[in-house]
């Protein structure tokens, strides 16, 4: 901050109101670019969901969130740093293919609930979603890992994870227990 209000000072020193006010503007944008949003009281569900707001955004996807986790979770970090990524990576990936007569759209919500962790991301999809033994199958050659390895996360910890398709509409459910 000190060297951002040094060049202000400068500009205005020198009578350069534009240049001044251009700056303010300038390092406000920056501000908010590199500022995490705070959606919850988790500091890595914070930055994860931060970093694909903006990758949403830079996608022209329209997202909305609904979090509201606790500043500690009993799960490793790491853990939340596949379920989520993974999710809203395919989630934002699939929206943004969808042809310019539908809505480009995610919606994620992260919430506790009875003793769970319950994930919900949801994005419009254009096409047929094929599923094996419940899993969508990536046309992509070297994707379809973060798919397996939410199912695997969730399993060692006796959840769920249910993946669905219909109407345009793909559905990711995690569900975590609390306490195995």
């Amino acid at each position: 901050m000190r060297h951002h209000l040094a060049l202000i000072g400068w500009y205005l020193a020198d009578g350069d109101i534009e240049k001044a006010q251009e700056y303010v503007r300038l390092a406000q944008a920056d501000i908010e670019e590199i500022t995490p949003n705070r959606y919850c009281e988790n500091n890595t569900v914070n930055l994860i969901l931060s970093s694909f707001v903006g990758k949403a955004k830079a996608s022209r996807v329209n997202i909305a969130v609904d979090a509201n986790l606790p500043g500690s979770l009993p799960f490793p970090e790491t853990e939340l740093c596949a379920l989520l990524p993974n999710g809203l990576e395919n989630a934002i990936t699939a929206a943004a293919l969808v042809g310019e007569e539908q809505p480009k759209t995610v919606r994620i919500g992260c919430h506790l609930h009875k003793d769970n962790m319950l994930i919900l991301i949801e994005n419009s999809c254009a096409g047929e979603v094929i599923m094996e033994n419940g899993l969508p199958q990536s046309s992509r050659e070297g994707h379809g890992f973060g798919v397996k390895s939410m199912a695997l996360i969730a399993k060692k910890h006796n959840g769920y994870c249910s993946f669905k398709a219909s109407d345009g509409i793909f559905t990711l459910k995690i569900v975590l227990p609390l306490k195995n």
